[in-house]
Order: C-alpha cells, then sequence, then structure tokens
C-alpha cells in the first residue's frame, strides 16, 4: 500500500538524550508514590516486597532486549503498532494501535485532572476547579507540541530532568533524615512467607509492580524521528530502564528506611507518610509539588506518543489519511488534534472514561505479548532482514519476556474471576472489547477504501 503524500515530513533530529526523557517522563508518576503500599501489604516481607520490584525491572529488561530488535529493524514512529501490524496483520496493528491510543489519549485526561487535584490543595483558590485545570493543562502542552518536535522534545528533556533532580532530592533526604533501623523491625524470615501470603497476592503485586515499570518503552514510538536508530533506540532502551530501575530501587529503600515495612503497608500515599515522617506538615506540601512535577513530564510524553500512534495508522488507512499530514516543524499536527481532543473529552466526561481505561489497561500487557511475539515471526519469516541490533539470548530472553506476559494476563483473569461480587472485572471485559472489535477494524477498512476511491 503507497505512503499517502503528505505535507511536511517527520524529522530525524532526536537523540539518546531525549529517549532517556521520554521514558523517564512517561514512567515515572504518581505510581511510585502510591504502589509500595499496596504492594507491602501484599508482601508483607522486606525481602520478597523488593524481589516483586526487582522482578518488574526484569521483566522490563527482557522486554527491552525484544522491542530494541524491533525497533532498530523496522524503525518507524507509531510504537508496539507497527511491529503488530508487519509481522503479523492489519487487525492486529489495529487492536495494539487504537487501544494504545485511546488508553494514552485517556492516560492524559486521568493525569491532567490529578493535576488539578493538587493544585487544589497547594492552593485553597484553586480548588474545587480540577476540570477546568486539567483541559488548560491538556491544550498548553499540546500548543507547545504544535510549534514542532524540536521543541516538544525540549519541553521533554527540561521536565524530566527536573523529575529526576526532585526524585535524588527526596531520597537524599530520606537516607539523610531517616529513623535507621526502621526496616529492621519488620518480619524478614523466610519462613514466614508460607503462612501469610497468598497467589493471588503475589500476582496482585506483582500486576501494580508491571504497570508501574510501563512506559519503559516510550523511544520506541520515535524511531523514525531518532538520529542513528540502530544505535541510539537500544541505548535509550536500556538506558531509560537502567535509570527507572534505579530510581525505584531507591525510592522503596528511602520509604523502607523511614517506615519501615509495616509503616509502608496498606498506606495509598506511602510516600506522603514518609514526607510527613521527614519535614511535619510541609512534608505533604513538598511531595505534592514534586507529584505535579513529575506528572507535568508525563502529559508531554503522553501527547507526543499519542500523536505518533495514530498518524501512524492514518498513515496505513486505519484513521482518516488527513491525520497522516506533518506540520513544518516534524508534528502530525491534525493527528496532535484529534489525540488532545480525545482527552479532553475524558476530563469532562470524568467516570464513564475511567471504566473505559480500566478496561483499556489489560491490553498493555496483551500489547508486549503481541510485541515479543513478533520476533519470534520475523526471525522465521524474514531471517536476512537487516536487524541493526539482534536480541540478545535469542531466543531464551524473548521467550521469557513473552511467557512473563502471558503468565501477567492470566494472572489478571485469575484474580478478576476470584474478585468480589460488584468489582470492575477488566480482563473479563478487554476480553468481550477483542471480540467485538473485529465488526469495527472492518467498518474501518471500508471507510478507508471510500476514501482511497475518491
Amino acid at each position: 500500500m503507497s505512503k499517502p503524500a503528505q505535507r511536511g515530513r517527520l524529522l530525524r533530529v532526536l537523540g539518546v538524550g531525549f529517549g532517556l526523557a521520554v521514558i523517564i517522563g512517561n514512567t515515572i508518576g504518581a505510581g511510585i508514590f502510591s504502589t509500595p503500599g499496596g504492594i507491602a501489604q501484599q508482601a508483607p516481607n522486606v525481602w520478597l516486597f523488593l524481589a516483586i520490584w526487582i522482578a518488574g525491572g526484569v521483566y522490563a529488561f527482557l522486554g527491552a532486549i525484544a522491542l530494541s530488535e524491533l525497533g532498530t529493524m523496522l524503525p518507524e514512529s507509531g510504537g508496539q503498532y507497527v511491529f503488530s501490524r508487519y509481522a503479523l496483520g492489519e487487525y492486529a496493528g489495529f487492536i495494539v494501535g487504537w487501544s494504545d491510543w485511546i488508553s494514552t489519549c485517556g492516560t492524559t485526561a486521568a493525569v491532567s485532572i490529578v493535576i488539578g487535584d493538587f493544585l487544589g490543595v497547594l492552593f485553597p483558590s484553586l480548588a474545587g476547579r480540577s476540570v477546568p485545570i486539567a483541559v488548560a493543562v491538556t491544550v498548553l502542552f499540546a500548543i507547545l507540541q504544535w510549534r514542532g518536535i524540536v521543541l516538544g522534545s525540549q519541553v521533554q528533556n527540561v521536565t524530566s530532568l527536573l523529575k529526576a533532580l526532585a526524585f535524588l532530592i527526596l531520597i537524599v533526604a530520606a537516607f539523610a533524615l531517616g529513623a535507621k533501623g526502621a526496616a529492621v523491625a519488620t518480619s524478614t524470615s523466610p519462613a514466614s512467607l508460607g503462612s501469610v501470603i497468598s497467589f493471588v497476592a503475589i500476582m496482585l503485586a506483582l500486576q501494580s509492580v508491571i504497570y508501574t515499570y510501563d512506559g519503559w518503552a516510550g523511544v520506541i514510538y520515535f524511531s523514525e524521528e531518532v538520529q542513528d536508530p540502530g544505535r541510539n533506540v537500544p541505548r535509550s532502551l536500556f538506558g531509560g530502564i537502567l535509570l527507572i530501575f534505579a530510581i525505584y530501587m531507591l525510592v522503596n529503600l528511602a520509604l523502607l528506611y523511614v517506615l519501615g515495612l509495616s509503616g509502608m503497608a496498606g498506606q495509598e500515599f506511602a510516600a506522603g507518610t514518609a514526607a510527613r515522617a521527614l519535614f511535619g506538615h510541609t512534608g505533604e506540601t513538598i511531595l505534592i509539588a514534586l507529584t505535579i512535577v513529575s506528572m507535568l513530564s508525563g502529559i508531554n510524553a503522553y501527547h507526543l506518543m499519542a500523536t505518533r500512534v495514530l498518524f501512524a495508522m492514518s498513515r496505513d488507512g486505519l484513521f482518516l489519511r488527513s491525520a497522516a499530514r506533518v506540520n513544518p516543524g516534524g508534528t502530525p499536527a491534525v493527528a496532535l488534534f484529534f489525540s488532545a481532543a480525545i482527552a479532553v473529552l475524558f476530563i469532562v466526561f470524568g467516570q464513564t472514561f475511567k471504566i473505559v481505561i480500566t478496561v483499556l489497561a489489560f491490553f498493555f500487557v496483551a500489547n508486549y505479548a503481541l510485541s515479543f511475539l513478533s520476533v519470534f515471526v520475523l526471525r522465521r519469516r524474514e531471517p536476512n532482514k537487516e536487524r541493526p541490533y539482534r536480541a540478545w539470548g535469542y531466543p531464551w530472553t524473548t521467550a521469557l519476556a513473552l511467557i512473563g506476559s502471558i503468565a501477567f494476563l492470566l494472572g489478571a483473569v485469575a484474580s478478576d474471576l476470584s474478585a468480589p461480587a460488584g468489582t470492575t472485572r477488566a480482563s473479563i471485559f478487554a476480553v468481550l472489547l477483542l471480540a467485538a472489535s473485529y465488526p469495527v477494524f472492518r467498518i474501518v477498512k471500508l471507510f478507508s477504501s471510500s476514501g482511497e476511491a475518491k
């Protein structure tokens, strides 16, 4: 299928620095502040608690090995949609692309609303105005990116650097001011594991950790815009994961140092509890400000990524062809408009979109599974195709990543089935949504064919 004519083109101007920045901006957010409390409750043992966080990092690292091969072999912007469509066909690409795009737009909305809520806490005059603030934040970052990828990447670099520095300050403060030996007071005896920890609890803890790590693949959305992608895509992936892993482990060690495992367990905002222990009532204000900085970086990254997914689908005839047009600054402007518009609609409709995003969140590991499967398919189908980076340890590392993804999905279904009545069973709804997606795919193809005929 021929590519449509474009009013401009994506610009190959991004380097490793941007790759690291977009991975940090896309991954590290409010999750690391809230997730540790739930993990501590589900895994009430220091060593198991740390092992679960390490397992999340290992899964991301194994995934990066596979995606580095795909991202350098198929250096096109658009994320995992590109891999699935090329290796598994248009329908697989449709599922991956649409679920990725809608969930990323929804994440933009959710994070913007939290920013509005937190600003209302910091500045009481803004309380109760989270929706207009969220809309303003979403639109502001869209306008910044409208100017072009150079400005968009600069904003990403600055906000991600501020985020990393803020976390570094928080970690140093925790170890400098925290109560020594707090973690020692918790149970660390391996003998206690069998009596207090269930399989379901471990699965829930692993799900939470993997969700918190999600975003590590951010650079592959821009492979077409990265200079020397054969070298810089793998460097960004591995460097970004190592930075995230280091930050997450240091934050958790700092929380253990300040609160101990028992002090963290069940805390919805464990980092806030630690900040209050360190700085008194001022600690909460400090942490809220840090959270806002973290989420602003995320908003910029979500806009950039959602735009590239929609651009790639449009270029391949799975959305309006006009959304594949690129302005002189290297921004797919129509795709950016649609992405920002959907995020704003999600903000305005509130609770309804939260259900949609909860369901679509199930797809993100499924998308990884399809990407890992694509490595096997393409190695068999196109063994002689140029691969600037070949997955280290193939097929074993790729198989481990694929098995981990499948185990995660089965665990999500099992935990949903065992959940109390009235609980939203995201995985079950996701399977139903998948079954209903094929007719939608055919309709989209029909409209796309009609547009080409005209």
